[in-house]
C-alpha cells in the first residue's frame, strides 16, 4: 500500500490528538471504581461514546468493507444488529442493570444465582470477549504493516503499545472521552468517502457491469445465515461486559438508558459507507485483499487531507474497540475473581483468629480492612490484565493470518451470549423463578453446546444451540416456579 509522508504525518497526528485526551482524562483516575466504571458520575456523551468506542470496531469498519467486497450490501447487517441490540438495551435493560450499582454482570448473576454461577460467567464471558478483541486486532495489524512495511510481529507490537496508552491509564473515562472523539472523525469522514463511492457505482458504466447480482440486496446470499448472524449480534450486544460497564458508570439509570438510545443512533448507520466503499472496491480493484479495501480506498482515492484523517479514525475505532473490549475482561477477572479470592482469604485469616487468638501465626494488622490502602493493589492488578489481554488478543490475531474478521465477532457473540442472555433475561424481569442449580446448569451445558457446534462444523449459528440448551434447563424451571 503506498502513502505519502503528509499522509502518514495526519495518520498519526489524528491518533496521537485523540490518545492525548483520554490520557488527560486518565489524571482523574486513582481507584479500582473510578478505572472500571469512572466513578459513576458519566453523563450520556461520556456512556453513549464509551459504548459506541467500543462497539465501532473491527467489525464495524474495516470487516464491513471485507465482507462487502464479496458479499455486497448484506454485510451492513453487522452495525443494523449492533444498533438495533441498543436500543433493546435503552428499552429493556439499562435501567434495571444501572439501578443495582454493581460493577459486573457477573456480580449480578451471583447476587440472583449464586457464586459459583458468577464465577463461571466472568470466565466465559472473557473468552468470548476475547474473541472479540481478535476481531479489531486482526485488521489493525494489517494495516500498521501496510502503512509502514513492516511485517506482522513489529506491527503487533505497536498496535499494544497503541491500545495500551488508550486505556490502560484511565480506563472507562478514557474509552468515553476517546470514543467521543473517534466517533466524531468517523461519521464525518466515512460519510464523505461512503457517498463519493456510491457516487462512482453509479456514475461510472464500467464499475456498474462489474458489479456481481445482487450486491446492493440486505437479503442476498443464504437469508437464514444472515438473519442467525444478525440475531447474534442483538443478542450479543445484551450480555457483552463491555457494553453494559459503560452503563453501570452513568450516573443514574434514565441517562443509563437514554445514552443506550445515543450509541444506536451513532453506530448503526456507520457501516452503511463501509459497505459502499466495499462494494466500489470489489468491482472496481478485485486485485486488493479484501481486508485491505477500505484502508486502499482511503489512501489512494480519497484527498491526502481526508484520507489521513479517516485512517486515523479507522485507526481509532480498531484501537478504541480492542481497549473497551479489554477493560470489560480486566474489570471481570478483576473484581469477580481476584477481589472474591482476596475477600476470601481475609475472612480465613480473621476466622483463624477468632479461633485462636493467641496464635502468634498472623498479625491482624497485614489483614486489610476496609480502610486500608489496598485499592491501590487493585487498580494495579485491573490494569495488569488489561495489557495482558490486549497482548494475547493481538497474538491470537497474528497467528491467524488470513482469517475472516467478521467470524471472530460471530463466533464471540455465539459464546458470551448462549449460556449469559436467559440467565441474565431472568435474573431482570422473573427474579427468584429459576434456581441456583438450574442457573449454573444453563451455563455450563449452553457454553458446552456452542463450543460442540463450532468444533464439529454443526450446520447454523453455534449460538441458537447454546440458547435451546439454555431454555431447556430454564423454562422448566421457571414454569414450575409459576
Amino acid at each position: 500500500m503506498d502513502i505519502s509522508l503528509f499522509q502518514l504525518v495526519i495518520i498519526c497526528a489524528t491518533i496521537a490528538v485523540v490518545l492525548g485526551f483520554g490520557i488527560r482524562a486518565a489524571r482523574s483516575v486513582h481507584s479500582t471504581k473510578g478505572f472500571s466504571v469512572g466513578g459513576r458520575s458519566a453523563g450520556v456523551p461520556l456512556v453513549a461514546g464509551g459504548i459506541a468506542g467500543t462497539c465501532v470496531g473491527g467489525g464495524a469498519t474495516v470487516g464491513t468493507a471485507q465482507l462487502a467486497a464479496t458479499a455486497g450490501l448484506s454485510a451492513w447487517w453487522f452495525t443494523i444488529g449492533s444498533g438495533v441490540g441498543l436500543i433493546i438495551m435503552g428499552l429493556f435493560y439499562a435501567k434495571p442493570l444501572r439501578r443495582t450499582a454493581l460493577e459486573t454482570i457477573p456480580q449480578f448473576l451471583a447476587q440472583n444465582f449464586g457464586l459459583t454461577c458468577g464465577v463461571f460467567s466472568s470466565i466465559v464471558s472473557s473468552i468470548g470477549i476475547l474473541f472479540s478483541a481478535v476481531a479489531s486486532c486482526l485488521p489493525a495489524i494489517y494495516i500498521i504493516a501496510a502503512i509502514f512495511g513492516i511485517s506482522f510481529l513489529p506491527a503487533t507490537i505497536l498496535l499494544v503499545l497503541a491500545v495500551a496508552a488508550y486505556a490502560f491509564f484511565g480506563g472507562m473515562k478514557s474509552a468515553g472521552v476517546g470514543g467521543i472523539l473517534k466517533m466524531i472523525v468517523i461519521w464525518i469522514t466515512m460519510a464523505i468517502a461512503g457517498g463519493m463511492a456510491a457516487h462512482s457505482l453509479f456514475a461510472d458504466q464500467a464499475i456498474a457491469a462489474a458489479l456481481p447480482a445482487g450486491a446492493f440486496n440486505l437479503l442476498h446470499g443464504d437469508t437464514g445465515h444472515i438473519l442467525a448472524n444478525f440475531s447474534s449480534v442483538v443478542i450479543g450486544m445484551l450480555c457483552t461486559q463491555s457494553y453494559i460497564q459503560a452503563i453501570f458508570s452513568a450516573s443514574n439509570p434514565r441517562t443509563a438508558s437514554v445514552a443506550a438510545f445515543t450509541a444506536a443512533l451513532i453506530s448503526l448507520p456507520v457501516g452503511l459507507p463501509c459497505a459502499m466503499v466495499g462494494i466500489y472496491m470489489g468491482a472496481a480493484h478485485p486485485e486488493v485483499t479484501p481486508i485491505l479495501s477500505l484502508p486502499t480506498y482511503l489512501l489512494t482515492e480519497q484527498p491526502s487531507l481526508l484520507g489521513g484523517i479517516a485512517m486515523g479514525g479507522i485507526m481509532l475505532s480498531l484501537i478504541g474497540s480492542i481497549a473497551g473490549l479489554s477493560l470489560g475482561i480486566g474489570t471481570m477477572l478483576s473484581r469477580d475473581i481476584f477481589h472474591r479470592a482476596r475477600v476470601t482469604l481475609r475472612a480465613r485469616k480473621i476466622h483463624k483468629i477468632a479461633e485462636d487468638p493467641e496464635s502468634q501465626e498472623i498479625d491482624i494488622t497485614e489483614i486489610p480492612t476496609v480502610n486500608h490502602p489496598y485499592h491501590l493493589s487493585e487498580l494495579s492488578v485491573t490494569r495488569l490484565i488489561v495489557l495482558l489481554t490486549i497482548a494475547l488478543a493481538a497474538f491470537i490475531a497474528m497467528v491467524n493470518e488470513g482469517s475472516q474478521v467478521l467470524f471472530w465477532n460471530y463466533l464471540s457473540m455465539a459464546l458470551r451470549s448462549g449460556g449469559i442472555f436467559l440467565p441474565l433475561s431472568f435474573a431482570i424481569f422473573a427474579p427468584g423463578t429459576i434456581t441456583n442449580t438450574s442457573a449454573t446448569l444453563s451455563m455450563v451445558l449452553s457454553t458446552a453446546a456452542a463450543l460442540l457446534a463450532v468444533f464439529l462444523g454443526a450446520a447454523g449459528n453455534p449460538l441458537f444451540f447454546g440458547l435451546a440448551i439454555s431454555a431447556l434447563c430454564l423454562v422448566p424451571c421457571w414454569l414450575r416456579h409459576r
